[in-house]
């Protein structure tokens, strides 16, 4: 029902661009407003960004599969103290499926393969329903965060830890 496969070739870049689209659309409009999606997608999620982040920053990105059909995404990087969790994302139509539970299975899985004993994330202050998701993972706050991400913007962010 779940499947959960590594991006590693162009048509998974366009893939990871379409699913960003349609997601980050959907849910962090009303969170951080048109533009600064309209500028994000382009500068970290668009299929060149993406390729870029995998073959030059250590990135790994993977495809999460229900019934077949594509339904989110997950992408990761093995820091030297902890794994970090850059992107878990469902389409909405497939939320409450497990698919993002079996998404954090395998980061979890990806920190023990690492010998690393903390994910750590950052998640935007206002996006209440991903913090509660996080938190009901095991998810604690640790600190905050804002980072200038270019043309105005920033990110304002928890950062969140777990232990595995």
């Amino acid at each position: 029902m779940i499947h959960i496969t590594e991006a590693n070739q162009t048509s998974d870049y366009i893939l990871l661009e379409n699913l960003a689209d349609t997601i980050w659309r959907e849910h962090y409009i009303p969170i951080v407003g048109k533009p600064q999606i309209d500028y994000m997608l382009e500068k970290f999620q668009s299929a060149k960004a993406i390729k870029n982040q995998i073959v030059n920053e250590g990135f790994e990105y993977f495809i999460m599969y229900f019934n077949k059909k594509p339904a989110g995404y997950l992408a990761i990087k093995k820091e030297k103290e902890h794994l970090f969790l850059s992107k878990i994302y469902v389409l909405r139509s497939h939320r409450g499926k497990k698919i993002g539970k079996a998404a954090m299975l395998k980061a979890e899985e990806k920190a023990k393969a690492y010998h690393l004993k903390v994910i750590r994330l950052g998640v935007n202050i206002n996006n209440t329903n991903s913090i509660k998701a996080y938190e009901k993972l095991g998810f604690i706050k640790v600190s905050t965060f804002v980072t200038d991400i270019g043309n105005g913007f920033v990110m304002d962010d928890f950062i969140m830890e777990k232990r595995v």
